[in-house]
């Protein structure tokens, strides 16, 4: 089969090769699938390049994920495709059958990829594509985790989402509607109306307003933006009680949240990994799409060949939503 071969970390055009290499065979609980879309997000970054990793955790993330370059060499953590065998103790799925999800181990950027039956993976619903599929579990598990599992949004109350027209922040808007808060999004200026279609009551462009200095406050904020979270900056635009949601948290963060948890009204939230792959949160996740209340945002769609290209878009920060590779 074919793979994308990441030999070293760096750019994507100094470490990605195209090889062919031999197409595996599922174990007892593995689940061999035929990989028709994956895409480009910041996990994917970093595992390449280390991209967006938080400061102050290099070192930690060097560990987990190499040294020197990746331990694994076939990235991409998020793909859909088809079923094209299983071992024989799998239960979940049979071959034919459309699913799609993510997963730690990564191996998506390739034609097949073996994972276990129990990686966060689901039945495509029936009303979106490969490539839309592709384009979901990263962002809207994690924006449904921090949302309803960490800050326990309800309706009546105010959520700001900085990032609003990204990767995470695209489903972080929708869910929060969904969930019957007012939702406030914050994003640059060609963004604005992108975002407001999305369903945010209001947009603040950040090119030209700054949220925290405009006095109102907010009981949840979802800071999705790399490098860029601050606790402290944040603080006074949060409600008595508010929480601070730092998805792309640092090492300060983390310090914050473990002071927060003793004292103070405010909390901050920090993590979110593995925690995000719930199994009963993409069953929520596919009753949502199913429904039509939960919409799928594809930016761009390269090629396989073209996983370069797809890459440098993404560390464009151009992108909105997320972008799928055609597999």
């Amino acid at each position: 089969m074919k793979a994308v071969v990441c030999i070293k970390y760096g750019k994507p055009e100094e470490v990605f090769q195209i090889k062919e290499i031999e197409k595996p065979v599922p174990k007892e609980n593995e689940v061999l699938i035929k990989i028709r879309a994956t895409t480009v997000n910041a996990a994917d970054c970093n595992a390449r390049g280390l991209s967006y990793i938080p400061i102050g955790l290099g070192f930690l993330a060097k560990l987990m994920l190499g040294f020197n370059k990746p331990k694994n060499s076939i990235l991409g953590s998020v793909l859909a495709g088809e079923v094209e065998s299983v071992g024989k103790d799998v239960k979940r799925f049979k071959p034919g059958d459309r699913i799609y999800g993510s997963s730690e181990k990564l191996g998506a950027y390739a034609e097949y990829a073996l994972w276990s039956e129990k990686a966060a993976l689901s039945i495509i619903p029936k009303n979106i594509s490969f490539e839309e599929a592709a384009a979901i579990p990263y962002g809207a598990l994690t924006a449904l985790y921090f949302l309803h599992d960490m800050a326990k949004i309800k309706s009546g109350q105010k959520v700001l989402i900085k990032g609003a027209s990204g990767g995470v922040g695209v489903y972080a808007v929708q869910l929060a509607k969904y969930f019957g808060v007012e939702v406030t999004g914050v994003c640059s200026t060609r963004n604005t109306g992108f975002v407001k279609s999305l369903g945010a009551d209001k947009v603040i462009d950040y090119t030209t307003t700054d949220y925290t200095k405009t006095g109102e406050q907010w009981d949840v904020i979802l800071d999705i933006v790399v490098g860029k979270t601050s606790f402290i900056k944040n603080k006074n635009a949060l409600t008595k009680n508010g929480k601070y949601l730092a998805i792309a948290g640092g090492l300060n963060d983390m310090i914050q949240m473990v002071r927060t948890s003793i004292i103070g009204g405010k909390k901050v939230f920090f993590g979110g990994g593995t925690n995000c792959e719930k199994q009963e949160n993409f069953i929520f996740i596919n009753q949502l799409i199913e429904d039509g209340n939960l919409k799928p945002v594809v930016d761009k769609i390269f090629p396989f060949d073209k996983i370069v290209e797809a890459h440098n878009y993404v560390e464009s920060g151009s992108k909105r939503g997320n972008i799928a590779v055609q597999v």
